[in-house]
Parts: C-alpha cells; sequence; structure tokens
C-alpha cells in the first residue's frame, strides 16, 4: 500500500493575499511539524493549487484512524499556539475531512496530486466503491504511480474554525487522491476515469490538480 497508515486527515483553505507570507511562514515553521510529531501521526505532504480551489491543501497520514479521535490529537485541538490561532482565524473556504483509506493502488508518491471530491447518494456507498475498486488502477495510466480513496467520517469531519451548530452537507464525502509525476498526466487521468459518462455512480463536487510544497515524515523529526 503506498500510503502510509489507515487513516487521513485532508485540510485545505484559502488565504487572503496579504496573509499569504505569514500563512505559509506558520505551516512550514510550526504547524506541520506541531502534527507529525502527535502519537500515531506518520507523515504530512502540503500543496498549492495549479488547477483547484482552495488553493493550499495538506494531507496527514495516520498510523490508524482512531489516531484522529485520541485524546493526544484532541488535546492539540482544543489547546492550539497563540500562532495557530491567529492564522486559523484568518482561512477561508476551509475542508476539514478527518478520513479511512479504505483503496490504495500502485507504488510511492508523486510530485503532482490530483483530488477529485465525491458525494455518494443515501445507501450508495458500496456501489461506489464498487466502482471505484476498478477506476483507482494506475497501471495503464502514463504519468500516474498511484491512486487512492480516502472515505470522510461525518461526525467528525467539519472544520475547526466554524460554528459546530451550522450543517455541513459535505462532511460524508469521499476523496479520490492521484499521485502523478506531473500536472498533465492528472489532468489526463481524472478526464479519463472521472469526467462527464466516464463516471456515473457518484456525484463529482469538485476536481483539481496540486504541486507537492514539501513533506514530512516522522522519521525527519529530531528524537526526543
Amino acid at each position: 500500500m503506498p500510503l502510509a497508515g489507515k487513516g487521513m486527515l485532508l485540510t485545505s483553505m484559502d488565504i487572503d493575499p496579504s496573509d499569504e507570507a505569514e500563512f505559509n511562514r506558520w505551516y512550514d515553521r510550526e504547524h506541520l511539524e506541531e502534527r507529525v510529531a502527535i502519537d500515531g501521526f506518520l507523515e504530512a505532504r502540503r500543496f498549492v493549487a495549479h488547477q483547484g480551489s482552495p488553493k493550499y491543501l495538506c494531507l496527514y497520514s495516520t498510523a490508524t484512524f482512531d489516531v484522529l479521535d485520541s485524546p493526544a490529537y484532541r488535546a492539540k485541538l482544543a489547546n492550539p499556539t497563540d500562532w495557530s490561532k491567529k492564522t486559523m482565524a484568518r482561512f477561508k473556504n476551509m475542508i476539514r475531512a478527518v478520513a479511512r483509506v479504505t483503496i490504495s493502488r500502485g507504488q510511492g508518491r508523486g510530485a503532482a496530486l490530483g483530488i477529485v471530491r465525491l458525494r455518494h447518494s443515501a445507501g450508495g456507498e458500496e456501489r461506489l466503491r464498487a466502482a471505484l475498486r476498478e477506476k483507482l488502477d494506475p497501471e495503464q495510466l502514463d504519468g500516474i504511480v498511484s491512486m487512492h480513496l480516502i472515505e470522510s467520517d461525518p461526525a467528525l469531519s467539519k472544520p475547526i474554525t466554524d460554528d459546530a451548530s451550522v450543517p455541513n452537507s459535505g462532511a460524508g464525502d469521499w476523496f479520490v487522491l492521484i499521485d502523478g509525476t506531473h500536472g498533465n498526466a492528472i489532468s489526463a487521468a481524472i478526464a479519463a476515469r472521472f469526467a462527464g459518462s466516464a463516471f456515473e455512480p457518484g456525484l463529482t463536487i469538485s476536481a483539481g490538480s496540486y504541486h507537492l510544497m514539501w513533506d514530512l515524515a516522522r522519521s525527519d523529526l529530531p528524537l526526543s
């Protein structure tokens, strides 16, 4: 399985251009290391949009799904640093998906990432999952190294900066992740497997492509 672990946290957001330099400094100098240091977190990958929205995307891999509802992680959510409070208050159009990795095929991770957001009909989960098992095969797609499905947990998936009482119709959405060597390969894969009549079992909410900014693994951190 090319993805590390069985759980994944996906976060994505926009930020005003006037706040962008500070936002990136916070992510690169505090936030990624803080999160990857939590027990059970394995790695984080940070991306910027090539064609897609929101502009910034981060994927955090965890050893198990339960890590994303663990006391250690909840303690970090409940006690953000001052820098985090200031920066998170500036997020716009945030997506936060706490998910299980249910399909992962291929080898390795690429410099480019495709993401397709899907919404299944009530009771249509197994039909969609079965269709995706056929679609998520990178073998015949040039420039695609691996493909994955993450399924959000509706109870845990919500922007932490939003009013918890506001309904979140996309909390149970699924995300297809496509790892590739370059953006053109990602665009071709999305067009071939998920565009128009090529894909019908799930409603496509959005699709986009992203470039890797950098990644951080647990093994990169200093020994405590």
